[in-house]
């Protein structure tokens, strides 16, 4: 039961949470200024994670390397990816968008999990992950357009990625002990000190309407941390290259939740590009025939 649970309740559960995450983020950034959201997401996840770690008596870091390992593990795989994202979408890259550049980590993540975690990564996990990779550039490069604001949209995006996958090689290599209650707590409020010099150079707004508390509650709760806690279990149980694998499945979540929420079209370079991942994702967690 724990191994199909581990197989696939929690990848599937942190491909929902995960990707409609874009969307949610584009949802609420109608209503607000992207660091103002993303700083009181951070500020509310965190002290809901305080209150867990405190109620439940959970083991905390015991000394002060331990506690900036996990506070630089959340830096990047919390603080910089979202504010990459929050920053990409306010130039008007979308969600979709979004999560389909993000489904390029996968690749960086391989091969830096082949380089620094010494994990071995056989033919058919490479030809997985380029097949994968084709599926999403395919659908990225038909989307873009050369205007200031798509490119420095995606540069942020581009940001994001980088922070996620070092994150997570980062984590898996020095945080896998991590308690998620204290552990997320310390890496959200690392988040939060890592977005206050961004409040600075920001027109600063907030519409407190129903449509922006929904989206604020989603991602710190649904996403802060119900994603990230499935996340971080799947890298202490299984290698990060594979565990990386499954951001490939993210974008279908966000464009279907894309599709329902902001009447986004499925145009058919979508479709193409996510039956294209699908394989690459069946190729790389086929398992070995021995």
């Amino acid at each position: 039961m724990s191994f199909y649970i581990q197989k696939s309740i929690l990848p599937f559960g942190f491909i929902f949470l995960y990707g409609s995450g874009f969307i949610f983020t584009q949802y609420g950034l109608q209503n607000s200024s992207p660091m103002a959201f993303l700083g009181i997401r951070f500020f509310i996840a965190f002290w809901i994670l305080l209150f867990i770690a405190y109620f439940l008596k959970v083991p905390i870091p015991k000394s002060k390397k331990e506690f900036f390992q996990i506070a630089l593990a959340g830096s990047l795989t919390v603080g910089t990816f979202s504010i990459g994202v929050f920053l990409s979408i306010s130039y008007g890259v979308s969600g979709a968008l979004n999560a389909l550049i993000i489904a390029l980590q996968p690749i960086i993540v391989t091969f830096l999990a082949q380089r620094f975690l010494d994990e071995e990564i056989n033919k058919r996990v490479w030809l997985g992950l380029i097949i994968g990779f084709i599926g999403v550039s395919f659908v990225v490069v038909s989307k873009l357009d050369t205007s200031f604001d798509s490119v420095l949209g995606v540069f942020w995006s581009i940001v994001a990625l980088l922070g996620l996958s070092f994150g997570s090689l980062y984590q898996k290599k020095y945080c896998t002990g991590m308690n998620l209650y204290s552990g997320g707590a310390i890496q959200t409020l690392s988040s939060t000190i890592l977005v206050i010099p961004f409040l600075f150079f920001e027109e600063l707004h907030i519409n407190w309407n129903g449509e922006f508390l929904i989206a604020l509650f989603y991602m710190a709760v649904g996403v802060s941390i119900g994603a990230l806690s499935l996340l971080y279990i799947m890298i202490k149980n299984g290698e990060v290259s594979k565990v990386s694998s499954i951001f490939y499945l993210v974008p279908v979540s966000a464009a279907i939740v894309s599709y329902f929420l902001l009447g986004e079209k499925m145009e058919l370079n979508v479709i193409i590009g996510i039956i294209t991942v699908i394989i690459g994702i069946t190729l790389i967690n086929k398992k070995d025939n021995r």
